[in-house]
């Protein structure tokens, strides 16, 4: 791991002082430097989950497809969308909004004398345990994201933001970053807030993204795969998270198996199904509207929709007897 940071460091350096620093001087920006060469690091561990996970997903795909589509202009504007999330547009975007608030934080606990809490400081054990303590910031993390998912498909102006990720009707390893911004936007905040309040230093709360991230590219690759009766309870598999994509799920006030790393939480609160195969994946047409191929076409969509949603004219959920005729 010493060795891995060690290399991430050195290519950070690199690109700051021959990339971003003259690029930052160039249009007069100089006063982001810190920032920039704070965030580089998500960018550059990013890149390098990026390669590893298309590595050993990509071949899956090829091995044991669910579907095989001869139009896939879908899949390539999910590319768009992965590049542009984990490349340096929207880390680099989202480092500059929240490292603000995150100072403001921190100065607002030095002005009442509070020191920001760690979990191996508040328990001293851990310290000599630093897995441990990364496993616990791991579940903590997920968790919360669980929450996050249900509040995505339970509160109908999320849901219009999340339904641009449902509506892939072809799902590759690429699909996990189908997210409109809004909505990267506030799954930041999020984790950042969770990350503040849970007291995880950055370098495991880094981590801890780049292992939902690659989890998550995973579970909705297009592949036939599943890790049994007992390792679909323990880790979500692309099966597993299939279901939560099929059509039949889709809706505001629908869904099932909404666990990013870890089924336990579906299963303790009875959200997890497993008596489904390798659906159809999609959004229901009732009342949704056609997000189209089109990275900017799907981004103002989300917004028309976000706005009708909170003036109160967002279309209806999907009813009992629609659901039941999908199936």
């Amino acid at each position: 791991m010493t060795e891995i940071w060690a290399l991430v460091g050195t290519v950070q350096q690199w690109t700051f002082e021959w990339v971003v620093g003259p690029f930052l001087f160039a249009i007069g920006e100089a006063i982001y430097l810190e920032e920039a060469f704070n965030a580089l690091e998500g960018v550059i561990v990013g890149l390098f989950a990026l390669i590893v996970i298309y590595l050993v997903v990509r071949p899956l795909e090829i091995w044991r497809p669910v579907e095989r589509w001869a139009d896939q202009r879908a899949v390539r504007t999910d590319v768009i969308y992965t590049m542009i999330n984990h490349l340096g547009v929207v880390p680099l975007a989202l480092f500059i909004l929240l490292d603000p608030l995150e100072r403001q934080f921190h100065a607002l606990l030095d002005d009442f004398g509070m020191v920001p809490w760690t979990l191996d400081q508040t328990f001293p054990a851990l310290q000599a345990w630093p897995v441990a303590t990364m496993v616990i910031y791991v579940f903590v993390f997920d968790f919360f994201e669980y929450w996050r998912h249900r509040f995505q498909h339970r509160l109908t102006w999320w849901w219009s933001l999340h339904a641009l990720h449902h509506s892939q009707t072809q799902m590759t390893l690429w699909t996990d970053t189908r997210n409109h911004l809004l909505d990267d936007v506030i799954r930041h905040v999020w984790l950042v807030t969770v990350a503040l309040l849970v007291g995880a230093p950055p370098a495991s709360y880094l981590l801890v993204v780049v292992l939902i991230m690659a989890v998550e590219s995973l579970s909705h690759a297009n592949v036939r795969l599943s890790f049994g009766s007992i390792g679909d309870r323990l880790v979500v598999s692309p099966l597993f998270h299939r279901v939560h994509h099929a059509v039949e799920q889709s809706g505001a006030r629908w869904g099932c198996n909404f666990a990013v790393l870890f089924p336990v939480w579906d299963i303790l609160f009875r959200t997890a199904r497993y008596d489904r195969g390798y659906l159809p994946t999609g959004i229901m047409p009732d009342g949704e509207p056609d997000y189209g191929d089109g990275f900017w076409r799907q981004q103002v969509v989300g917004v028309v929709r976000l706005a009708k949603a909170l003036v109160g004219r967002a279309p209806p959920s999907p009813t009992a007897d629609a659901v039941r005729d999908a199936r």
